[in-house]
Formats: C-alpha cells, structure tokens, sequence
C-alpha cells in the first residue's frame, strides 16, 4: 500500500462516521432552525414581517402566501430538531432539501453558493442516513 493511501486509511479509521453524521444533522439544522425563529414573535407566531415577505418578497409556487408563511416557518422549527435528535432523519432532510431547492428556483436565485453548501449535508443524510448516535437507529428505523 502506498503511503498516501496508508494515511487516507489511518483517517479513516480515527474518525467514525457516526461523529460525520452528527455533526452534518448539527450543523444544517442550525441556519434553518435559526431563519425560523426570526420569522415569529414569541413561540410560534407570526411576526407581521413574514406575513408582509411572503404577500410581497417571497412568491412560492402553490401555496398561498398566508400559507407558505405557515408551512415554512414550522418546518424551520420542526425539521432541524428532527434532524439534531436523528429521529425521521431521511424525511427531515428531504423537506429540508426541498425547501433549499424552492428558495433556489423561486426566492433568492443568486443564493446557490449557500444553497450548495445546505444542499450537500442534507443530500448525504438523506443517502446515508443519521448515523448510530441517533434516534432513529435506537428505535430501529434506519
């Protein structure tokens, strides 16, 4: 084996994949969870700014703007705590996934170098899961 290889191998080893995971289900719900919470007052609700956003600033496909102000802000909430305790972690990410890709196409198209970055973590937890330091594998659903 050649030296290069013998260190990829001894990197591999040292840091487990669980600890990737972990800190991949950390780090994306983060952004998300905190855009959240600049959405309400209080505990959940609305601030009248997000109301004003999503009537004049955010045009999202589908949905009323009352509507998509509701949906988005509880599943900035909901998801990234998903996603921190590793319970439902797949159908976390892809909401999240989804939404990233929605703000890409319909909201804020000059954002892809962040979205990029948020699409990444989400796209591997999605392929491979939460990881075993999570609710998911304790209660056997990944």
């Amino acid at each position: 084996m050649n030296p290069v290889a013998r260190i990829h191998q001894r990197i591999t080893a040292a840091v487990p994949e669980w600890s990737l995971a972990l800190l991949l289900r950390v780090g994306i719900a983060a952004p998300f969870f905190l855009s959240g919470r600049t959405k309400v007052e209080g505990f959940l609700t609305l601030s009248p700014s997000t109301h004003y956003l999503f009537a004049e600033e955010y045009h999202v496909p589908l949905l009323s703007p009352d509507a998509a102000a509701y949906v988005t802000t509880y599943a900035e909430h909901l998801l990234p705590i998903l996603l921190v305790l590793g319970l439902m972690t797949r159908p976390a990410a892809l909401g999240l996934l989804i939404m990233t890709i929605v703000i890409e196409v319909f909201v804020i198209p000059t954002g892809w170098p962040t979205h990029l970055l948020w699409a990444g973590p989400l796209a591997y937890l999605i392929a491979r899961g939460p990881g075993a330091v999570s609710l998911d594998r304790l209660v056997k659903i990944d």
